[in-house]
């Protein structure tokens, strides 16, 4: 059994992300994973200031959320970013909790590939939704998800869910017209097998 983290960065309740995410979830509990999910539209994360207040083993300043989400960072097999695409990459919800690991980070006198500090590993996973679905729609978001997550934090992917074609946002979700929660479902079912 592993657990998951899920890291909900949409803007709606009840959306393509979410809708994305709970299939996700449902495929990885049916295999005996456990799953928990943190909507960070409920869990306010401000993106890091730069300060260095927190620098190795030291809790940020910033009187939010991440603090407390620390742990269950730290307890987590796997950690699935979820994101609606904006401007052509991740949330600002999800950026803002990206940068916020660097208070989880630990020093490293060997650093590998130029970096100067280490964070635990995981497991990690991607999942995304975008109205539209050209074959650059996902271009800029999985750059950032490999260069900065996979590449210098150093998490290892277990693969990625880019639903594109989910149809405008402005009016009622429409992620149910395509075949992407069906796949987040065999996703979450098959993704440690």
């Amino acid at each position: 059994m592993k657990k998951f983290l899920v890291i909900q960065g949409g803007g709606r309740a009840n959306g393509n992300t979410a809708r994305l995410v709970q299939s996700f979830a449902r495929g990885a509990v049916e295999s005996g994973h456990e799953v928990e999910i943190i909507s960070l539209i409920k869990h306010e994360v401000k993106g890091c200031l730069g300060c260095n207040a927190c620098r190795f083993g030291k809790p940020c300043v910033q009187k939010d959320s991440f603090n407390g989400l620390v742990p269950k960072i730290k307890a987590a097999d796997c950690i699935v970013f979820a994101s609606p695409l904006y401007f052509w990459t991740f949330s600002s919800r999800i950026k803002a909790f990206t940068e916020r690991f660097y208070c989880i980070a630990e020093p490293d006198n060997n650093p590998p590939l130029g970096r100067y500090e280490r964070y635990p590993v995981r497991d990690c996973a991607l999942l995304m939704t975008a109205a539209d679905d050209f074959f650059w729609t996902f271009e800029q978001a999985v750059s950032y998800y490999r260069f900065a997550i996979v590449n210098y934090i150093g998490f290892q992917d277990k693969g990625m869910l880019l639903a594109g074609g989910c149809g405008d946002t402005n009016g009622k979700p429409q992620i149910d017209k395509t075949p992407h929660l069906q796949r987040a479902y065999e996703f979450g079912k098959h993704i440690y097998t």
